[in-house]
C-alpha cells in the first residue's frame, strides 16, 4: 500500500475513536478531521468543501424544515391521539411508530417516511413523559429496514437491479426484494420493540430550556362561533386534545349569563370560554375545535407577519393597574392580548377585564416588526425564545400535502430526492407553513457542517485507490470459503463500507465484486447482489452512513457512540436473518 492509501486510513481511525470518546461535538472532530487530511494531502483544497453540495446536505436540511412544517401544522396532533398514551405505554406506542414508518419506507423514500412520523413521535414521547431518544434511533433504523422491502423503497435497491441487468439482461422486479425484506423488517421491528433500553435516555438541551420556562397556568378566552367543532359538544369533548394540561374555568353566554363549566355542561353558538393551561395545550384546544381566539383582526396586508410572543410584566410597566380593556390596547398599539398567566391565581374574568399587575406573564400578539419597540414601550420583557403556537397562524393540510406530492415526485416522476425535498422545503416556507423568521432555527447547523466535512473525508478512500484494495482482499477471501461464508463476508463488507462512502457509491463498488467472485465460483450472482443491497442499506453503526441516522441525531440529542448499542446487535440479527433467506430464495 502507499503512503497516501495509509494516511486515508489512519485519518479515518482517528476520527471515528474521536467520535466514540464524545469530549469534544461531531461538528468539531469532523471539522478538525478534513484540516488534518487537507493537511497529509489525502483531500485537495480545492475539493475539501465539496460536501456543503452534495445531496446527502441538501436532503437531511431540507427534511428538518419539511419536518417543522408538519409539526406546526398540528395534523400530528390528531395522529398522536390515534396512539393514545392513556391507553399504551412507550413500549408499546414504540413499536406502534416503528411499525409504521417500516411499513410506510416500502412505499416511498424511507428519509420522506421518517420526516412525517418524526414530529408524531416527538409529541408522543412528550405526552409519555420519556425522551425522544427512545423512539427516533429505533425509527430510523426502522425506515432502513422497511426501505429493503420494494425497489423504491431505497438506492441500493435500484441500483443493483440495473447492475442484474447488466450482467443477465433482466432486471430485478418491483417485489422481488420483499420475501427478505420483509423477514427482515419484521425481525427487526421484534428486537427493537425488545431491546429499545440498550440506548441511553438523551435530551438536548433546548427541551430543558423549554422546561425550564414552562408556564402551566395561561388564561386565555375564547369564542365559539358557527363554524366552531364545539357547538353542541361538552365541556369534557373540548378538554379532551388537552390531555388535562387544560380546563375550562368560566363560560358566558351570548347575553352575558354565566355557566357552571361542569364536564357535561353543553357549549352553545356565542359562548365566550375562560380557558386555562399550558400555552400549547390551550392552543390545542382552540385550533381543533375552531374557536375564535380574539374578534380584532389586523390589516391583510401585515397579516402574514403577526406572531405571538411571551412577555413578563415589569415593574414599571404602564399596564400595571389596568386591564387591556381600560388602555384600549389593541386600538392604540395594535397588540392583542391572547394570554395572562400569575402565580397562585386561577381567573374566571374576562381577559380583557383582568387587572395586570407586575410580574404577570402576557401572550401578545402583533406585527413581528413592531413587538419588540412596543414591549420596551409598554415596560414589558420577553421571555427565552421558544415555540410558542398560541396564536399563531398554521396551515393545516398544506405542509401535508405538499410532503405528499414530494413522495410521489420521488417514487414515481423520476424526481432525484434532493431536487424533491429541497422544493418542498421551498414551498413550506412560501406557504407560511413555516415563518421564514424561523427557517434557521429549524436548520440543525452542527448535523449539516458534519456531514459537509466528512464527505471528501470518506471519498479520500476511493481517490486513493483504497477502495480497490479492499474489493480486491475480499474477492481472495470470499474464493476460500463455503457458499453462506462467502455470502456473509460479502454482505458485513458492504455494511462496513458503508459509512464512509453513501450507499449508492457502496453499491457501485461492491455489486461487481460481488458478481464477478460469484461467477468464479460457479455461483448465480442473484443472492450476491442482494446481499451487497442489503448492507449498503443497513448503516446501524454511525450517523453519517445514512441520511435518516443523520436526519434524527439532533432532534434525539444522540452521541456518535450511541448508535452502535443499538446498531451492532441488530446489525448481527441482519446477517443472521438475511444469510439463510437469501439462500432460501434464490438459490446459488
Amino acid at each position: 500500500m502507499r503512503v497516501d492509501q495509509w494516511l486515508s486510513l489512519l485519518v479515518i481511525a482517528l476520527m471515528m475513536g474521536a467520535f466514540v470518546w464524545g469530549r469534544y461535538r461531531y461538528d468539531v472532530v469532523a471539522v478538525s478531521s478534513l484540516l488534518v487530511a487537507i493537511t497529509v494531502g489525502i483531500v485537495p483544497a480545492k475539493t475539501a468543501f465539496s460536501g456543503f453540495a452534495d445531496d446527502i446536505v441538501i436532503i437531511v436540511g431540507s427534511a428538518l424544515i419539511v419536518s417543522a412544517a408538519i409539526s406546526r401544522s398540528g395534523i400530528m396532533d390528531l395522529a398522536l391521539r390515534r396512539f393514545s398514551p392513556e391507553r399504551r405505554g412507550p413500549r408499546m406506542q414504540l413499536i406502534i411508530l416503528v411499525a409504521i414508518v417500516a411499513a410506510l419506507s416500502a412505499f416511498v423514500k424511507n428519509i420522506g417516511a421518517l420526516a412525517i412520523m418524526i414530529p408524531v413521535a416527538v409529541q408522543m414521547a412528550r405526552k409519555s413523559r420519556v425522551s425522544p431518544s427512545m423512539f427516533l434511533m429505533p425509527m430510523s433504523f426502522a425506515s432502513l429496514l422497511g426501505g429493503l422491502m420494494t425497489q423504491i423503497g431505497t438506492s441500493p435497491n435500484i441500483i443493483v437491479s440495473r447492475v442484474r441487468e447488466e450482467i443477465t439482461g433482466q432486471p430485478f422486479t418491483m417485489f422481488d426484494y420483499t420475501p427478505v425484506g420483509l423477514a427482515l423488517s419484521v425481525a427487526g421491528v421484534v428486537f427493537l420493540g425488545l431491546f429499545y433500553k440498550l440506548l441511553p435516555e438523551r435530551s438536548r438541551v433546548e427541551t430543558s430550556m423549554d422546561e425550564a420556562v414552562a408556564i402551566k397556568n395561561y388564561t386565555t378566552e375564547a369564542k365559539v362561533t358557527t363554524p366552531s367543532a364545539a357547538i353542541g359538544r361538552s365541556v369534557s369533548w373540548l378538554q379532551k386534545p388537552a390531555g388535562g394540561d387544560a380546563m375550562v374555568t368560566a363560560i358566558i353566554g351570548g347575553s352575558g349569563q354565566r355557566r357552571t363549566p361542569l364536564p357535561d355542561t353543553v357549549l352553545k353558538d356565542g359562548d365566550l370560554l375562560i380557558i386555562e393551561g399550558e400555552q400549547s395545550a390551550l392552543d390545542k384546544i382552540v385550533s381543533e375545535a375552531k374557536l375564535q381566539l380574539s374578534d380584532r383582526k389586523h390589516e391583510p396586508e401585515i397579516r402574514r407577519d403577526i406572531s405571538s410572543v411571551e412577555a413578563i410584566v415589569g415593574e414599571h410597566s404602564r399596564l400595571i393597574g389596568v386591564s387591556a380593556k381600560d388602555v384600549a390596547l389593541f386600538h392604540n398599539t395594535g397588540l392583542n392580548l391572547l394570554a395572562v398567566s400569575r402565580r397562585d391565581r386561577r381567573f374566571t374574568e374576562r381577559l380583557g377585564e383582568i387587572k395586570i399587575r407586575n410580574g404577570d406573564v402576557v401572550v401578545l400578539q402583533g406585527d413581528l416588526q413592531k413587538l419588540p419597540d412596543l414591549l420596551r414601550e409598554w415596560g414589558c420583557l420577553p421571555l427565552v425564545e421558544r415555540d410558542l403556537k398560541l396564536g399563531n397562524a398554521r396551515n393545516g393540510m398544506i405542509p401535508v400535502i405538499i410532503l405528499l406530492a414530494t413522495m410521489a415526485a420521488t417514487a414515481f416522476g423520476g424526481i432525484p430526492v434532493a431536487t424533491a425535498f429541497f422544493a418542498a422545503a421551498f414551498l413550506m416556507v412560501v406557504t407560511g407553513s413555516v415563518p421564514l423568521r424561523e427557517v434557521y432555527h429549524h436548520l440543525d447547523a452542527p448535523i449539516l457542517i458534519m456531514l459537509a466535512a466528512l464527505i471528501p473525508i470518506s471519498d479520500s478512500l476511493r481517490t486513493t485507490g483504497t477502495t480497490d484494495i479492499i474489493a480486491d482482499l475480499l474477492s481472495r477471501t470470499a474464493e476460500m470459503l463455503p457458499p453462506f461464508g462467502a455470502l456473509a463476508l460479502i454482505l458485513v463488507a458492504a455494511m462496513a463500507v458503508t459509512p464512509f462512502l453513501n450507499n449508492a457509491a457502496t453499491v457501485l463498488v461492491m455489486a461487481p465484486i460481488a458478481a464477478t467472485f460469484a461467477a468464479k465460483l460457479g455461483f448465480r450472482p442473484d443472492a450476491f447482489l442482494m446481499a451487497v443491497a442489503i448492507g449498503a442499506g443497513c448503516d446501524f453503526l454511525t450517523p453519517i452512513g445514512h441520511q435518516c441516522n443523520t436526519l434524527v441525531m439532533g432532534p434525539g440529542g444522540y452521541r456518535f457512540g450511541d448508535y452502535a448499542r443499538l446498531g451492532l446487535p441488530l446489525s448481527l440479527i441482519v446477517v443472521l436473518v438475511s444469510v439463510p433467506a437469501l439462500l432460501a430464495v434464490w438459490p446459488i
